[in-house]
């Protein structure tokens, strides 16, 4: 099957039945190769997952050899909402196809990202209709907290870390996320990694990856 967002698909050992899907959002200007580099040491924890890193739907401005989720060439926030809630319709038929292709349902798939993937992350898992596995976020935050306030239907559990001194998207997002989430009854567990600026460190791949096989 071709997929609307075009992504790398890593499936399981052959003969080994599919059970769950992990979903990787790359950051701005990243790519679903970036973003992969997650499921190198996951995999081997999670034998019948399969893994999909899609590419952002559109080309970013700023890296144009990168992708984006949705465009941040304008401070304005009723733009930024306008286009993440684009990217967030592209997402949920994405994802509605993957359902389809390997027969699974949202309790099945953990939807994870990085910085700008980690907000569609938490717009998807919040405002589908069923909820997913579990959402992980690195780095990301809110886009629009009286928005996605309106929006909640799916209260997800939710796993959010952050580096303490990430210059890119503050810290200060982590606790706000986490003090809405627990505002709207979402399960919520964080962590603020010390030294810690805007990447992945091996705590934080570590710390998600042992969250997600306890929702397994």
């Amino acid at each position: 099957m071709t997929f609307c967002l075009d992504s790398i698909v890593i499936k399981p050992e052959e003969g080994l039945e599919i059970k769950n899907a992990v979903i990787l959002l790359h950051g701005y200007g990243g790519d679903s190769q970036d973003i992969s580099m997650l499921s190198l040491n996951w995999k081997r924890y999670m034998p019948n997952t399969v893994f999909i890193c899609p590419n952002g739907h559109e080309r970013c401005d700023l890296n144009p050899s990168g992708f984006q989720w949705f465009d941040l060439s304008k401070k304005d926030p009723d733009y930024i909402l306008e286009q993440s809630i684009l990217a967030e319709n592209k997402l949920k038929k994405f994802i509605e196809e993957i359902k389809i292709e390997f027969n699974l349902k949202n309790s099945q798939i953990c939807l994870s990202g990085f910085s700008q993937g980690c907000m569609m992350s938490l717009n998807v898992g919040l405002t589908s209709d069923e909820k997913f596995l579990c959402i992980v976020g690195f780095s990301g935050k809110i886009i629009n907290q009286k928005n996605l306030k309106e929006r909640i239907k799916s209260l997800t559990d939710t796993l959010l870390i952050h580096g303490d001194i990430d210059q890119v998207v503050s810290s200060t997002y982590l606790l706000e996320a986490k003090d809405f989430l627990i505002r709207n009854n979402v399960k919520v567990q964080t962590l603020l990694v010390k030294n810690c600026e805007h990447h992945i460190p091996i705590e934080s791949s570590s710390t998600a990856l042992n969250y997600i096989l306890k929702k397994i």
